[in-house]
């Protein structure tokens, strides 16, 4: 099995923490200028170039919750990245959603609006991403409040760790969300979190709009 994908990418991570908790063995191909068969490989096989990617003899899939779901199909070990019981399982897809769409977009548009004008980003798209993931982090909050999650790791954790770990760099979750501040810290301690973490810490200096001094 190979995974493609770059260790600073947090959709790569989604995809890494899944394979590691199931203790799936792979190969991991780095995408990146140095490497343009991995490049030229991702190109094919994704619609629109993104990776990660992954390839399992014949099989070849793309988008990183897919990948999750593949893993849980297939390769899961004795990790439980989908809930058995329907109603939780149908939960955990959900806030993989919340946590893709409302987290992770909204930190990227940030990231992109950096990208755009280094040093001069758009102070409306910074504005916007911030009150985006201002909104996400209260939701989140009240969710937690009332429910459980599922335990670590799950299609939840995958999609969690990556989004709230870069997230809190661009928009600080605020104090009146200790839950979901909570939740970052546990993810982090993870040892399939910590791993992508450690893997990642030597590109900091790329992250545009400046990586913070901790984690």
């Amino acid at each position: 099995m190979e995974l493609y994908g770059h260790p600073f990418s947090s959709y790569t991570w989604k995809a890494q923490i899944a394979l590691y908790a199931t203790g799936t063995e792979h190969e991991f191909r780095m995408v990146d200028q140095d490497h343009p068969d991995h490049a030229a490989i991702v190109q094919s096989a994704h619609p629109a170039g993104k990776f990660p990617v992954l390839r399992d003899g014949e099989t070849t899939i793309v988008e990183a919750t897919a990948i999750v779901e593949y893993l849980a199909a297939v390769h899961s070990g004795n990790c439980a990245l989908i809930p058995p019981n329907p109603r939780d399982a149908a939960n955990a897809r959900m806030l993989d959603r919340v946590f893709d769409n409302y987290v992770m977009a909204n930190m990227q548009r940030i990231v992109n609006a950096w990208l755009a004008t280094p040093g001069n980003p758009d102070p409306t798209e910074i504005a916007a991403g911030q009150a985006g993931l201002r909104r996400a982090y209260l939701w989140l909050e009240d969710w937690l409040a009332a429910n459980a999650l599922s335990p670590h790791v799950s299609l939840v954790t995958c999609a969690a760790a990556p989004s709230l770990f870069y997230a809190d760099w661009v928009e600080c979750i605020p104090a009146n969300c200790p839950r979901l501040a909570s939740l970052r810290a546990e993810l982090l301690a993870l040892p399939e979190v910590s791993r992508c973490v450690e893997d990642a810490r030597p590109y900091r200096a790329f992250f545009p709009p400046g990586a913070p001094d901790r984690d």
